[in-house]
C-alpha cells in the first residue's frame, strides 16, 4: 500500500545558547528564573534578535529545511510541496513557503508552496495535510514540511514574560512516497480540535486588516505581541489526554503499542501532569524547551528531530505528537518512523 514516511528531519536555532540570567541583561527585564528552570523547564533558547544577528523566520526555515533534505539524501529539486507552518512568517505576503521554495530550487518548478497558520498547532496541522497529499497523489514523490517561530521578533521591550519564554528555531521533517510500504507504517492518522471563541487571549494582533500597523498604533504601544487575557494554566492538562485517547481510537491502535509522545515545549510541569494521567513515564517523552526554549509550531519538530538523533526513538517506533496553538486549536498526529 501507498504511505507517506518520515525520510529526513532537520533542526535550525540561530547562534549561541542564552541563559536565562543572559536574557536578563540583554533584553533588560526581570523574572523568577528558578519558577522558569524548575517548573516551566525553559534554563536556555536561541534568539537571533538578541545576539544581534539579522536572521528571521525564512533565514530560520531554509538552514532546517536544508539539514532535512541533507539527512535523507534527497535533491531540493525532487521535492513537490513545500510548507511552512508557522504564526510568524517572514511577510504577511507573499507566504513563507514561497519563499522558501525560491530559496531551495532556485527558479519556476511544478510545487506547490504554501503557509498553515495554525498558532502553535500549525506543523501538526501542516503534516497532517502534507502526508494525505503524498498518499493521494501518485507525481508527488517528497513533501517538506518546516515548523518555525520567531515570536521574539514581535515582543516589545521591557516584556519580561515575553522575553523569558519565547525563542526562535525550526524543525523540518521530509515525507517520502512509499507505494510499497506495510499497514501500519508511515503517517497513519490524525485528529483536530478547534475553538474559535478563543481568539482574545494572546496573540499578534496588529499588522493584519482588522489593525494595520499605523503611527497611532505605535505611539499607542498596542503592537507586537499581545497578552490580552492569561490562559487557564490546566488548560493542556485537560486537552492532552483525550486528544490522544481520540487518535489512537480513530486509528485502531492500542495505547500499549504507542513508544514515544511529543508535546509542545511550553510547559514541562503540564507534560509530567499529562503523561502520568496517561500512565505512561517520563522516559517515553522527549523534552527540549530546557535547551531551545518555547519555539511555538517549531517545538515539536525540535523534538522529534533530537529523540531520533539521540536515539530515543528508532525506525520502527510508533510515535505520538500533540500540539496547541493559541484561537484555539489543538492537533495530534500518529506515525511509525
Amino acid at each position: 500500500m501507498t504511505i507517506a514516511k518520515v525520510s529526513g528531519t532537520g533542526l535550525y536555532a540561530p547562534g549561541e545558547p542564552i541563559s536565562n540570567e543572559a536574557v536578563k541583561r540583554l533584553a533588560g527585564v526581570d523574572f523568577d528564573s528558578e519558577k522558569l528552570a524548575n517548573k516551566i523547564g525553559i534554563k536556555n533558547r536561541h534568539i537571533a534578535r538578541l545576539s544581534n544577528l539579522k536572521e528571521s523566520t525564512a533565514d530560520f526555515a531554509e538552514k532546517a529545511a536544508r539539514a532535512a533534505l541533507a539527512d535523507a539524501d534527497v535533491n531540493p529539486m525532487d521535492v513537490g510541496m513545500f510548507i511552512v507552518a508557522t504564526d510568524t512568517p517572514e511577510f504577511i505576503s507573499p507566504a513563507s513557503g514561497i519563499v522558501l521554495q525560491g530559496r531551495l530550487q532556485g527558479s519556476e518548478q511544478e510545487a506547490r508552496a504554501f503557509d498553515i497558520g495554525s498558532s502553535c498547532a500549525s506543523f501538526v496541522t501542516a503534516l497532517d495535510m502534507a502526508a494525505r497529499a503524498v498518499v493521494s497523489d501518485p507525481t508527488l514523490r517528497y513533501a517538506l514540511v518546516v515548523g518555525v517561530y520567531n515570536m521574539p521578533a514581535y515582543i516589545k521591550d521591557g516584556d519580561g514574560f515575553g522575553w523569558s519564554m519565547f525563542a526562535d528555531g525550526a524543525g523540518a521533517v521530509l515525507l517520502a512516497r512509499d507505494e510499497h510500504g506495510a499497514k501500519g507504517d508511515g503517517y497513519i492518522e490524525g485528529v483536530s480540535r478547534s475553538d474559535g471563541t478563543q481568539w482574545n487571549y494572546i496573540g499578534v494582533y496588529t499588522g493584519g486588516t482588522k489593525t494595520p500597523v499605523t503611527k497611532e498604533v505605535i505611539d499607542s504601544g498596542e503592537y507586537g505581541f499581545q497578552l490580552l487575557q492569561n490562559l487557564p494554566g490546566d488548560r493542556n492538562v485537560k486537552l492532552w489526554p483525550p486528544l490522544v485517547r481520540r487518535l489512537l481510537e480513530k486509528a485502531g491502535v492500542a495505547q500499549s503499542e504507542v513508544s514515544h509522545y511529543f508535546f509542545t515545549q511550553i510547559n514541562k510541569s503540564v507534560i509530567e501532569k499529562v503523561m502520568d494521567i496517561l500512565g505512561e513515564p517520563m522516559e517515553k517523552t522527549t523534552t527540549v524547551m530546557d535547551r531551545y526554549g518555547y519555539t511555538g509550531s517549531a517545538c515539536v519538530p525540535m523534538a522529534l528531530h533530537t529523540a531520533i538523533t539521540e536515539g530515543r526513538v528508532k525506525h520502527g517506533d510508533l510515535i505520538v505528537l500533540v500540539a496547541s496553538g493559541a484561537g484555539l486549536s489543538v492537533g495530534g498526529s500518529l506515525l511509525r518512523l
